[in-house]
C-alpha cells in the first residue's frame, strides 16, 4: 500500500487541481458556446438555435464599433509598445548608470492592475482636473487636450494609458535578449568601422526576432481581452464610443440581459485569441528536425 501510495501521491496531489481547471475552465468554455447557439436572454436557455445570434451580433452597429476599436487599440497598443520598448531597452543595454533604478521605474506601471492605471489616467486626461486645467493655469488659456470626453478620439486615451503600462514589460523582454546577444560579434562590427546605431539596426535587432514574435503575442492577448481599462478609464464611453469586444459581452450579460449574445461575443473573442495562441504554440513546440 505505501509503495502505490509513494508512486501516485504526485497524481492524488494534483488531481483536484486538474478537476478544477477541467471543470471551471474547459467545462464553462464548452457551456458559453453551446449557450452562444440558444436563445438565451437573462437566463440561460438550452433550446438549439443555430448560428442565430452571430448572425444578430455582426449586424449589431455597437459590435461593429467594438471590433473597430479593438483593430485600432490593438494596432497602436502594440505597435507603439514594442517601439518603445524596444527604445528603451537599446538605451538601457548601453550599461548606463544607475540603471537597476531607472528598469524598476519603468517596470513599475506593470505592477499596477489595469483599475489602478484607468483610474490614474482618467485623473491626469480629464479637462478639469488633469493636464488641460495645468496648462490652462500656466497662462496658456487656449489650450484643449479633450480626448477623453471626445467620441472621435476617446480610444486613443485607453492607448496611451495601455502603452504607459505595458511598454516596461516590453522593454525587460527586448533588454534580455538583448544581453543575450554574443558580443564578440558587436566587437568585431565594430572593429570593421560600423557604427553602433547600424550595429544595432542591422545585426542586434535582427537577432531578437524570437522576443518580437513572444512581445507580440502577449500583447496581442492583453488587447483582446482588454476590460477593466476601459471601463475605470472610459466606461466604454463617451457612449459607446470606446466599447471593445470585452466590455460589449459585459453590457450584454449584465446590463441588457442578453445572455445569448454575450456569450457569442466571448465566443468570438476566445476563437480570436486562439488564432493567435495556436500557431505560436505549435511553431514553439513542434519538434526540430536537423
Amino acid at each position: 500500500m505505501s509503495g502505490w501510495l509513494t508512486r501516485n501521491i504526485p497524481k492524488i496531489v494534483v488531481a483536484p487541481s486538474l478537476a478544477a481547471v477541467l471543470f471551471f475552465v474547459y467545462g464553462f468554455i464548452v457551456w458559453t458556446g453551446y449557450v452562444s447557439l440558444t436563445r438565451s436572454r437573462i437566463m440561460p436557455r438550452y433550446d438549439f438555435d443555430g448560428f442565430g445570434q452571430y448572425v444578430k451580433l455582426f449586424r449589431t452597429p455597437r459590435w461593429d464599433v467594438a471590433m473597430e476599436n479593438l483593430f485600432v487599440f490593438g494596432l497602436l497598443f502594440i505597435a507603439v509598445s514594442i517601439a518603445l520598448g524596444l527604445l528603451l531597452a537599446v538605451l538601457l543595454d548601453q550599461r548606463i548608470r544607475a540603471e537597476g533604478a531607472i528598469r524598476t521605474i519603468y517596470l513599475y506601471p506593470m505592477a499596477l492592475s489595469f483599475i489602478v492605471t484607468g483610474t490614474a489616467w482618467k485623473w491626469i486626461l480629464n479637462p478639469g482636473l488633469g493636464i488641460e486645467s495645468v496648462v490652462r493655469s500656466w497662462g496658456w488659456e487656449s489650450f484643449s487636450f479633450d480626448w477623453l470626453v471626445d467620441p472621435e478620439m476617446a480610444i486613443y486615451t485607453v492607448v496611451i494609458a495601455g502603452v504607459w503600462q505595458a511598454s516596461g514589460f516590453v522593454m525587460a523582454l527586448f533588454l534580455a535578449g538583448l544581453r543575450s546577444v554574443d558580443q564578440e560579434v558587436i566587437k568585431a562590427a565594430m572593429v570593421d568601422g560600423i557604427n553602433l546605431p547600424r550595429i544595432y539596426v542591422s545585426i542586434v535587432i535582427p537577432s531578437l526576432s524570437p522576443v518580437f514574435l513572444s512581445a507580440v503575442i502577449v500583447l496581442a492577448h492583453l488587447a483582446i481581452k482588454s476590460f477593466d481599462l476601459v471601463i475605470a478609464l472610459t466606461g466604454g464611453g463617451p457612449g459607446y464610443a470606446t466599447d471593445l469586444p470585452a466590455t460589449y459581452m459585459y453590457a450584454m450579460a449584465f446590463s441588457r440581459g442578453d445572455l445569448g449574445q454575450a456569450a457569442a461575443s466571448a465566443t468570438v473573442m476566445m476563437m480570436t485569441v486562439a488564432a493567435i495562441i495556436v500557431p505560436y504554440l505549435y511553431s514553439e513546440l513542434r519538434p526540430r528536425h536537423d
